[in-house]
């Protein structure tokens, strides 16, 4: 073999580990992904492992009322990113996969414009008799599918009472005028 071929091979099998060991260093400059505060998202599970038992007696559900007049509406705000996926909360109150909630609290149930309810929403409303007052806001967002069985809504529900009352007071505030606190 002529010294000249043996050269040639090494040249060009050096070359080309240049060229990959040089594209696998760009490549991970321009796709670097950083590395998250937090693995993977928090999936909230209803305590009691579904197991069957006989029906135990239902709590009286908690007053949102008194906590009312404590509740951050900036806390509120930070915990609406969770329904910003569905929702909007702007003054054009457009629907998305749910309904717009602009003007929300003491709206009546299932009478936004253009928006579809699911047959159990449009049950619950009573012909729109019954209202998203503060209670049933937070009834609702606590479990929304216990609340209204058959809704369409695919949320699990806030089970923390202080980020139910954090939120009403944001979605208080997102309107023309802020609905009255309860006592007002």
């Amino acid at each position: 073999m002529n010294s000249s071929y043996l050269n040639s091979a090494a040249g060009a099998f050096l070359g080309i580990l240049f060229v990959v060991m040089t594209l696998s260093i760009v490549s991970e400059g321009i796709y670097e992904a950083p590395v998250p505060e937090t693995e993977g998202f928090m999936i909230e599970v209803a305590e009691g492992g579904g197991e069957a038992s006989a029906p135990a007696e239902e709590a009286a559900p908690e007053e949102i009322a008194p906590l009312l007049a404590s509740a951050d509406a900036a806390k509120g705000e930070t915990v609406f990113k969770k329904c910003a996926a569905c929702h909007t909360n702007d003054a054009s109150n457009a629907n998305k996969v749910g309904p717009g909630l602009w003007n929300i609290v003491n709206r009546p149930v299932a009478a936004h414009e253009g928006f579809k309810y699911s047959g159990a929403m449009t049950e619950f409303s009573q012909g729109g008799t019954v209202v998203w007052d503060y209670q049933h806001l937070s009834e609702f967002l606590a479990a929304p599918k216990k609340h209204i069985p058959g809704t369409a809504m695919g949320f699990a529900g806030l089970k923390k009472i202080d980020d139910r009352a954090n939120l009403i007071a944001y979605l208080r505030t997102v309107g023309d005028t802020p609905a009255p606190l309860p006592g007002e």
